[in-house]
C-alpha cells in the first residue's frame, strides 16, 4: 500500500490520527493545520519515519506559536497574568516599603529618642485596609487597576502616619464613588466623558491624593507615626500640616459633591462664575446654590471624620485646644475649595457645546461652540492646583482663629 502524503490543508487518516490530534491539542496560537506524515508505511522503517513525521509538525508548531499572533482568548489571559504580576510586584514592594518605615521609625527613635516608633500593628493595618478597600473598589468599578494600584500606595501612607489622615481618606473615597454612581442615567446625558461606575485612574488617584501624601510623609518626618491634637500653640508644624492635609482632602470631596450632587438636583440654570450668565449644565467653573451647599457639606463630613477619629485615638485632648473647629475647618475648606475649582475651571479649561451630541465638551472640536475658558489645564490639572492652594493658603487662616488653651 502507497504512503501518498496528502495535499497541504487535506484532511489525514489512518495511523496519522494520533499525531494530528496531539498537534490540534498543543496549545499552539496559529490557525494552520500541521501536514500528515504517511499512512501507515511498510516495515519497522516505515513506522519510525511516521512517528517522526508526526513530532517534526508538533516541535515546529510550538517554536513557531510565539510568532504567530495570539488569539482573542489567549490576549486576554495574558492581560490578566500581567496584571497578577503587577500586583504581586506592588504589593512586595509596599511590604519592603513599610519595612523600611518601620526600620527608619525605630532607628531614629532610638537615636533621638523623641519619634514614636511603627507597632508592628499599626503596620499591619496599614497594609491590610487599605488593600481591602483598594481591591473593593476595583471590583465595583469605582477604580481601575492603575488606579486600585494608587490608591493603595496612597492609603497605605496616610495609614501609617496618623489613623486621622486615613479615616478623612476613606470618607472621601466612598462618598465620592457613591455619589459617582448616583442618578448615572441622567449624568450620562450631560456629560460626554462620564465613565460606567466612575472609574478613577491613576491620574485622577495622583491628583486628588498626591498633596495629602507628601504631607503625610513630611508629618512623619517632622513628629514620627501617630496621632496628636491640633494645637498651634504647642506643635505648630505638626498642626499646620495636619490641617493642610484635611484641608486638601475637604477641598476635593467638596470639588466632588458639587459636581454629581448640583449637576442633576439644581432645579436652575448654573452660572459661569467670573461672569453671572447662564450656562448649560456640565459647563466647568459654572456654580449653583445647590452645588455649593453641597460642597460645604462634603468638607463638613470629611472634618466629622477627623474630629471623631482625633476623639479615639487622642489621649491628651483633656489639655490640649479644643478639637470641634475641625469641622468648622473642613466645611469651609470644601466650600472655598469648591469655589476656587470653579474660577480656575472657567478661566483655565476649555468648555463648549457640542451641536452634535448637545452636551457640553472639553475639547475643541469643529462642531463645538466656545463658551468660557482657556485650553490651558484639564479636570484633572484644576483639582491638583486647587488642593494646593487650599492646602497652602487654609491652614494659615485658620491659625488666626483656632482657639487657645
Amino acid at each position: 500500500m502507497n504512503g501518498s502524503v496528502p495535499p497541504s490543508g487535506a484532511p489525514s487518516f489512518g495511523g496519522t490520527e494520533a499525531a494530528s490530534g496531539a498537534v490540534r491539542a498543543a496549545p499552539g496560537r496559529g490557525s494552520g493545520r500541521a501536514g500528515a506524515g504517511g499512512r501507515g508505511g511498510g516495515g519497522g522503517g516505515g513506522g519510525g519515519s511516521g512517528a517522526a513525521d508526526a513530532v517534526r509538525p508538533v516541535l515546529s508548531l510550538q517554536v513557531f506559536s510565539f510568532w504567530i499572533p495570539m488569539t482573542y482568548c489567549e490576549e486576554d489571559f495574558f492581560k490578566e497574568y500581567l496584571k497578577m504580576m503587577a500586583n504581586i510586584i506592588v504589593l512586595n514592594a509596599l511590604i519592603c516599603i513599610s519595612l523600611v518605615f518601620w526600620i527608619v521609625s525605630m532607628t531614629a527613635s532610638t537615636y533621638y529618642g523623641t519619634l514614636r516608633p511603627i507597632s508592628p500593628w499599626r503596620w499591619l493595618f496599614s497594609i491590610l485596609v487599605p488593600l481591602t478597600i483598594a481591591t473593593q473598589g476595583f471590583k465595583k468599578k469605582s477604580l481601575d487597576h492603575s488606579g486600585a494600584l494608587g490608591g493603595l500606595v496612597v492609603g497605605f501612607i496616610l495609614t501609617v502616619a496618623n489613623y486621622s489622615f486615613f479615616t478623612s481618606l476613606f470618607v472621601f473615597f466612598v462618598t465620592s464613588s457613591k455619589l459617582t454612581k448616583w442618578k448615572k442615567d441622567i449624568k450620562k446625558q450631560i456629560d460626554s466623558e462620564y465613565k460606567e461606575g466612575g472609574q478613577r485612574n491613576w491620574l485622577q488617584v495622583l491628583c486628588n491624593g498626591g498633596v495629602p501624601t507628601e504631607l503625610a510623609i513630611l508629618y512623619m518626618i517632622e513628629n514620627g507615626p501617630g496621632e496628636i491634637p491640633i494645637d498651634f500653640s504647642k506643635q505648630y508644624t505638626a498642626s499646620w500640616m495636619c490641617l493642610s492635609l484635611l484641608g486638601a482632602l475637604a477641598c476635593s470631596a467638596g470639588d466632588t459633591w458639587a459636581s454629581e450632587i448640583g449637576s442633576v438636583m439644581s432645579k436652575s440654570k448654573p452660572r459661569l462664575i467670573t461672569t453671572w450668565e447662564k450656562v448649560p449644565v456640565g459647563t466647568n467653573g459654572a456654580i449653583t446654590f445647590v452645588g455649593l451647599l453641597s460642597s460645604l457639606l462634603g468638607g463638613m463630613v470629611v472634618g466629622i471624620a477627623y474630629f471623631i477619629t482625633q476623639l479615639i485615638f487622642v489621649t491628651d485632648l483633656e489639655v490640649s485646644a479644643p478639637q470641634w473647629p475641625i469641622i468648622v475647618f473642613g466645611a469651609a475648606a470644601g466650600l472655598l475649595g469648591s469655589i476656587v475649582d470653579s474660577y480656575l475651571g472657567a478661566t483655565m479649561q476649555y468648555s463648549g457645546f457640542d451641536q452634535n451630541t448637545g452636551m457640553v465638551v472639553n475639547h475643541q472640536t469643529k462642531d463645538s461652540k466656545h463658551i468660557s475658558g482657556k485650553p490651558i489645564l484639564d479636570n484633572n490639572a484644576v483639582n491638583l492646583f486647587s488642593s494646593i492652594i487650599i492646602a497652602l493658603v487654609f491652614p494659615g487662616m485658620a491659625w488666626c482663629f483656632w482657639p487657645r488653651r
